[in-house]
């Protein structure tokens, strides 16, 4: 079956852990829960939108932590930030607190591949590659990443776009061939017909920032549970 993980960004609603129960029903493989940081450099315009939202409301890891340990969704979370908030803790603590809180793995998109070791002992890491990266590279981030590879498929932020990168069906074919963990694409996958081109070419999609606009528009946790769904009957057509 291929992979769904929509994203969400942590404490942008006061209800925002009932979209977490919504998408695991609706067919997502994990849920990418993304912890506000005051400089999201690797996001587009909707997720900073989105982060600042929930910034504004209060948002902090006590909090967002207490509310993940509270609900325990039944498909794997992925935590997603920046490196200053896991340095700044130190990563002992910082990935304990995760896990403590029902937190599977970590998407660190700043933490270069030379320094994510320290993290990985506390952990798990799913690591990211780019169009860009040269293939002995990408052979390491496929050795060192758990659960699976994050193909970013454009070399930009993150954002909706109306049509898949031409670089997606490269930047899969040359990870396939380099890792035998599943290789999951993101970055711009949009609409469901994107992600049915998306998971043709790799063995998944990451979908969030058209997920996170429906949320920042009113979308209701059972409204964006069926965006999720049709973005999984898409795929599992592929």
């Amino acid at each position: 079956m291929k992979l769904l993980m929509p994203y969400i960004t942590a404490g942008v609603t006061a209800d925002w852990t009932a979209y977490l129960p919504a998408f695991a029903a609706a067919g997502a493989s994990y849920l990418e829960v993304g912890l506000p940081f005051s400089d999201p450099t690797l996001d587009g315009a909707t997720i900073q939108e989105a982060t600042s939202v929930a910034l504004s409301r209060g948002a902090t890891l006590d909090r967002i932590l207490a509310d993940l340990a509270a609900v325990a969704p039944s498909v794997p979370v992925v935590a997603s930030t920046y490196a200053n908030l896991v340095i700044r803790s130190g990563a002992a603590e910082f990935c304990g607190r995760l896990r403590a809180a029902g937190v599977t793995a970590l998407i660190v998109p700043d933490l270069p591949l030379e320094e994510c070791e320290e993290v990985a002992r506390h952990i798990d890491l799913v690591l990211l590659a780019s169009p860009a990266t040269p293939d002995a590279r990408l052979a390491e981030i496929g050795r060192r990443s758990r659960h699976f590879v994050y193909g970013v498929t454009v070399m930009g932020t993150t954002g909706e776009r109306a049509e898949l990168a031409a670089t997606a069906a490269g930047l899969a074919a040359r990870l396939k061939a380099r890792t035998s963990r599943p290789v999951l694409l993101g970055f711009g996958i949009s609409t469901p017909a994107q992600a049915a081109e998306a998971a043709a070419l790799a063995d998944g999609v990451v979908v969030g920032a058209a997920v996170m606009r429906r949320v920042l528009d009113g979308a209701t946790p059972d409204e964006a549970g069926a965006y999720v769904r049709s973005l999984r009957a898409a795929i599992s057509s592929t």
